[in-house]
């Protein structure tokens, strides 16, 4: 074992367990993850080349943290704005292991079955997501259908439903340009197709919302 490996690995110990703190918000736990990955790397690299592990330790984890806050406080506000106004509608809200928002909308409130009409219980949820986003922000949504009918049917169906999302947004002030879509049909299930209710669960469409790169 290398002299440095026991400082290496209380390093790492010590950013995961601060990561899984439950009192951190997203952005704090962004952070204390990459600052233990930095700090590895940095200890390998350094001491690997003759340098000292814990001065390379201490520059890798401050690159790590501020990699790993990618999630910017504007996104975090709108995850936070998003779980409260869709509490209780069956909507769920999460950050997606690349920084993007997503929310994924259930058939209960977004759309009948064979239909790409969306149903008026949405329209608050798609306000609420069109409010606040400046011209820098990207909008992906995805359309996905039950295994009812076949794909000639159901490929075309959740692209329109896609569609509709698009242009309910755009009527709402995001530019069209910004809004990508897509349809998987019935080709990416969350739940069982053999019953009804899993039937409702992957009759759904899923809206992302991200922020562009910075150049390195």
């Amino acid at each position: 074992m290398n002299k440095f490996t026991p400082h290496l690995s209380w390093i790492v110990a010590t950013a995961l367990l601060a990561s899984g703190c439950s009192n951190m918000g997203e952005r704090e736990k962004g952070t204390a993850a990459g600052a233990g990955i930095g700090a590895a790397a940095g200890a390998l690299i350094s001491a690997g080349t003759g340098g000292k592990a814990g001065t390379g330790a201490v520059v890798g984890g401050a690159l790590g943290a501020v990699a790993g806050n990618l999630w910017s406080k504007r996104m975090e506000d709108k995850r936070k704005a998003m779980e409260k106004a869709t509490q209780g509608t069956g909507v769920t809200v999460a950050r997606t292991a690349d920084n993007q928002l997503k929310v994924n909308v259930p058939s209960d409130i977004s759309f009948d079955s064979g239909s790409a009409d969306i149903k008026p219980e949405l329209r608050p949820v798609l306000d609420q997501f069109a409010q606040g986003l400046d011209q820098t922000m990207n909008v992906r949504v995805v359309g996905h259908t039950d295994s009812t009918g076949s794909d000639a049917v159901n490929d075309p169906l959740s692209v329109d439903r896609a569609r509709s999302v698009r242009e309910y947004l755009q009527a709402r002030g995001v530019a069209g340009q910004r809004i990508e879509i897509s349809g998987e049909g019935a080709r990416q299930p969350i739940a069982d197709n053999s019953t009804n209710e899993g039937r409702a669960r992957n009759r759904r469409v899923e809206i992302f919302l991200r922020e562009p790169q910075k150049a390195s």
